[in-house]
């Protein structure tokens, strides 16, 4: 699966510039004019580089940083701006950019940073997000907008299972397989008594929805 990057850029030259570029990289490539834009894109784009301008219309790139970094502290960003001061540099690590490119650039250094922010981060990450929820494999520690959930053992490797498949749904009977390996004739309603715990426990708005007589999917309710 190629890698995806998202870029937030308001001059749609610079932005066509970025796309095309990356594109032909063999990155996915999703782009955006403004941050409030950018915010419904990423919830389903799901990206694995974030390249936000500090000079955006609207929300600034300081202000879209600091929500992008509290829906998904684990998104690497790469903030671009042609104001290249000190005080700009801090300001934006501060509001929790990863790394800091200053216009103009060579697209060989662009792409230096991407590779460097895709090995501090993946392929093999430990953490697992989507939307405001967040799991942390290393530690099992499960989160929704920064407050701790408590999960059983059975609990977490379904969550897990519906993190690593977002926006799809999932059969019943391969939930089953999956995590207690019987058939769906032999389950009763197990598989719904656990849903429904796991639910109650990420409270709302809710996450996970019940697709009737097939199974379930992890998805954000259209706004």
């Amino acid at each position: 699966m190629s890698t995806k990057i998202f870029i937030i850029e308001d001059n749609p030259e610079f932005r066509d510039y970025l796309r095309r570029g990356l594109t032909y990289e063999g990155y996915l490539v999703r782009v955006a004019p403004d941050a409030e834009t950018g915010f419904s894109i990423q919830n389903e784009f799901h990206p694995d580089v974030l390249i936000l301008d500090l000079m955006l219309p609207g929300m600034d790139g300081i202000e879209a940083c600091k929500q992008f970094r509290e829906n998904n502290y684990d998104l690497p960003i790469l903030m671009l701006t042609a104001r290249n001061s000190i005080g700009d540099r801090v300001t934006g690590l501060d509001a929790g950019a990863d790394d800091y490119l200053g216009k103009p650039f060579d697209f060989e250094e662009l792409l230096a940073r991407i590779r460097a922010l895709l090995r501090r981060t993946g392929p093999g990450k430990n953490v697992l997000t989507f939307s405001n929820l967040t799991i942390d494999l290393s530690t099992r520690g499960t989160y929704r907008n920064g407050k701790s959930i408590l999960l059983t053992n059975t609990e977490y490797e379904m969550l897990v299972f519906f993190l690593s498949h977002p926006q799809e749904v999932i059969l019943r009977e391969v939930l089953l397989n999956r995590i207690w390996g019987f058939d769906l004739s032999n389950s009763g309603n197990v598989l719904d008594v656990y849903v429904g715990r796991i639910r109650r426990k990420l409270g709302e708005p809710a996450l996970i929805h019940t697709v009737f007589s097939v199974g379930y999917i992890l998805k954000e309710l259209d706004k």
